[in-house]
C-alpha cells in the first residue's frame, strides 16, 4: 500500500466502503447508483482518513509512530493537506448526486466521524462519532433508493461502529495515553476492553436477529458469534482481540444478508 492510501487508512476506509457496496447491492439499487454512493463514500473516508493523520502527526512522532507516513518522513503534510482538501471537495457533489436526502444524510456522516477526529476522540464521547457515522450508513443507501431502512438496521449499524471502534483503540491504548488522549475505551481500559467489545457486538448480532425476524440465517450468525464471544471472554493474549474482529465480520455479512 503506497504511504499516501496508508496515510489515509486505507484498510478501515476500504471496509467502509465496501460495507456501503454491499448495502446498495442488497438494497437492489441500480449498479451505476451503487457505483455513486461507493465513489461518495470512498471520498468521506478518504477525507477523514488524512485529516486523522494531519491532526495526530505530532502525536504520532512523539511516540515514534514508524508505521505511520507523516510521522515517519515518508509523505509532507502539503501533500496529505492536498490530498485531504480534494477529497472533502469532492465529497460535497458526489453525496448530492445520490439525491439530496441521501446527500446531505452523508455529509452529516462525514461531518461526524470528522468530530472524533477534531477532539471527541479524546474525551469519554470517543464512542458517539461511530455510532451515529455507522448507524447513518444504511440510511445513506437507503434513501439513495427513496427509501428507509427498518429501525433495526441503523440500529445494529451503530452497535457495530461502536464495537469497531472499540476493538480498534486496543492496540493503540498505552500510545494514546503517553500524548494525552482518554477516550472511552482508555476510560474502560485495556482489561475489560475485550469484553465490553463483545459485549456491543453481540448486542448487534441480537439485535439484527430480532429485527430480521429471526431466520434461519441470522440465528445460525447469532450461534456463531456466542461460540465467539466465548473465545473472546476466556482466551489469552491476542485471541480475544482477534475473536472480537470476527464478531464484527460476522455482524456485518449478517447485517448485508438480513436486507
Amino acid at each position: 500500500m503506497t504511504p499516501l492510501l496508508r496515510a489515509a487508512h486505507g484498510g478501515p476506509a476500504a471496509a467502509v466502503v465496501i460495507l456501503a457496496l454491499l448495502l446498495g447491492v442488497a438494497e437492489d439499487l441500480a449498479p451505476a447508483r451503487v457505483l455513486l454512493v461507493g465513489l461518495a463514500v470512498l471520498a468521506g473516508q478518504l477525507s477523514v482518513g488524512w485529516s486523522n493523520d494531519l491532526l495526530d502527526a505530532r502525536r504520532d512522532r512523539a511516540v515514534g509512530r514508524t508505521d505511520k507516513p507523516l510521522a515517519s518522513g515518508e509523505l509532507s503534510e502539503r501533500t496529505v493537506q492536498v490530498a485531504c482538501v480534494l477529497a472533502l471537495v469532492a465529497v460535497v457533489p458526489l453525496s448530492l448526486a445520490c439525491g439530496w436526502e441521501a446527500g446531505l444524510v452523508h455529509l452529516v456522516l462525514v461531518a461526524s466521524a470528522w468530530t472524533y477526529n477534531l477532539g471527541l476522540k479524546a474525551t469519554a464521547w470517543s464512542w458517539a462519532p461511530y455510532a451515529v457515522s455507522f448507524g447513518l450508513l444504511p440510511v445513506v443507501v437507503a434513501l439513495a433508493d427513496d427509501d428507509l431502512p427498518p429501525w433495526w438496521v441503523p440500529a445494529a449499524a451503530a452497535l457495530l461502529g461502536v464495537g469497531a471502534h472499540l476493538v480498534n483503540v486496543l492496540p493503540d491504548l498505552d500510545d494514546d495515553a503517553a500524548t494525552g488522549v482518554h477516550g472511552l475505551p482508555h476510560r474502560i481500559g485495556r482489561r475489560r476492553l475485550p469484553a465490553a467489545a463483545t459485549a456491543v457486538l453481540v448486542l448487534g448480532s441480537v439485535v439484527v436477529t430480532v429485527g430480521a425476524g429471526f431466520t434461519p440465517v441470522a440465528l445460525a450468525a447469532l450461534g456463531v458469534v456466542a461460540a465467539l464471544a466465548v473465545v473472546a471472554l476466556t482466551g489469552r493474549g491476542r485471541t480475544p482481540f482477534l475473536a472480537a474482529i470476527a464478531i464484527a465480520l460476522v455482524d456485518v455479512v449478517t447485517l448485508v444478508a438480513a436486507r
